[in-house]
């Protein structure tokens, strides 16, 4: 087994918000042509029949305003421009429109929504344009569900979303456990840090009944971090909004990157996760980093989510109309948009791609293979136990000492 795999200790995953991965990382194509981004002739129409190009005019902030809607219904009709039945492909062009239908009556600014960064102008994103070009990138990470964020989420926590497309709180007494729960009851350690009382994982209500067990603040992770004693397994809530300080004297600002939350505070976010690892030399060698998106959140991205093999398919779930909106069901049989996801570790090559499709349900598939070895196939989900795992790609022999540092 290469000698990372060997160290590996910790792993960390750290999901942000609503991004997609054109809209984050298209631009790294041009000088990296092995990240799957845009070549620049990228265009969809407008809802004048106008064909919008693609362009890397995306601000920080102030652009997305209305939020773009994500529900199952907007979605599929950003995938599909509208079109119905069951044996459709996605052309990905019903961005623009949907958002001038719903929410932004301004032609020109609807065309907000297919805006990307830059790698090299002032609207790049040094923090995570940086992780992408020194570590791995997934070309094929995709949302779980073409839907909003607490479904999503929920594939990471629990390698399902019980039927839910939605957003809906109340995860009590699912039919499998957690990957926290699973973790503790088989003699590992887990916790999901969350950055204040505003941004804990509120919407799993079941992990809530173990709430001294299972939760830290992020405050404590970075001191779990300093110390040495960071559980096997860490999931890193960021905080999902601008709220005053604890002492009133200043603005603590959203670190999730939800639109239309400052990107730049996330980057920050970003990096104070990644060096707060890597300072640490007795953490940084045993410690693999994955940042990642929960869903697209309305913005364009080219690829089209695939549809799963039947045999990845639960058959118990499926979704109604009234759930989703649309006039057909949903079988939980294709995926959701695709999001930027990176894995960062000493013993990843710079500069790496994966091609493998990954979804959330890889999370909690990866640690149960690394932590669990012979856990019971029929206490998780299909979806989960038939996931791609991404711990393999820690292949280097030597560890590297060239991991940038953001001071």
């Amino acid at each position: 087994m290469p000698p990372g795999i060997d160290a590996l200790k910790h792993v960390v995953v750290l999901m942000l918000e609503n991004r997609s991965f054109d809209h984050m990382l298209g631009c790294l194509k041009a000088k990296h042509p092995n990240i799957d981004g845009l070549n620049g002739n990228e265009a969809i129409p407008d809802s004048t029949g106008a064909m919008i190009p693609v362009q890397e005019l995306a601000e920080f902030r102030g652009q997305l305003l209305p939020d773009p809607h994500h529900d199952f219904a907007s979605v599929d009709a950003q995938l599909f421009n509208g079109v119905r039945g069951t044996n459709r492909t996605p052309t990905m062009d019903g961005f623009i429109r949907i958002y001038q239908k719903q929410q932004q009556p301004d032609v020109p600014s609807s065309h907000r929504i297919v805006y990307t960064f830059s790698e090299d102008g002032a609207n790049n994103l040094p923090v995570l344009h940086t992780l992408a070009r020194e570590f791995m990138v997934f070309n094929r990470w995709f949302a779980s569900i073409p839907g909003p964020t607490l479904c999503n989420r929920a594939f990471a926590h629990y390698g399902s979303s019980f039927n839910n497309v939605a957003m809906n709180v109340f995860y009590v007494n699912p039919k499998f456990k957690s990957i926290y729960e699973r973790l503790v009851a088989g003699g590992r350690t887990s916790k999901l840090f969350y950055f204040d009382a505003n941004s804990s994982t509120l919407e799993v209500v079941n992990l809530l009944q173990n709430e001294q067990i299972l939760f830290g603040t992020f405050d404590d992770f970075l001191n779990a971090c300093d110390t040495n004693t960071l559980p096997d397994y860490s999931f890193i809530e960021p905080n999902y909004k601008d709220h005053p300080s604890a002492d009133g004297t200043g603005q603590i600002l959203a670190t999730d990157q939800h639109p239309d939350n400052d990107v730049r505070a996330g980057e920050s976010f970003i990096a104070d996760v990644y060096n707060r690892i890597r300072s640490n030399p007795k953490l940084w060698p045993n410690t693999a980093l994955l940042v990642v998106y929960d869903e697209h959140g309305g913005i364009y991205d080219h690829v089209p989510p695939p549809n799963l093999d039947p045999s990845r398919v639960d058959k118990e779930f499926t979704a109604q109309p009234d759930a989703t909106g649309t006039p057909e069901p949903f079988h939980f049989d294709r995926l959701g948009v695709r999001v930027p996801a990176i894995l960062v570790s000493p013993w990843v090559q710079a500069g790496s791609v994966c091609n493998e499709i990954f979804e959330h349900a890889s999370i909690p598939a990866t640690l149960t293979e690394r932590l669990l070895p012979g856990f019971d196939n029929s206490q998780r989900s299909v979806r989960e136990a038939t996931a791609n795992t991404f711990l393999q790609y820690l292949t280097l022999d030597t560890m590297r000492t060239d991991c940038p540092d953001f001071g």
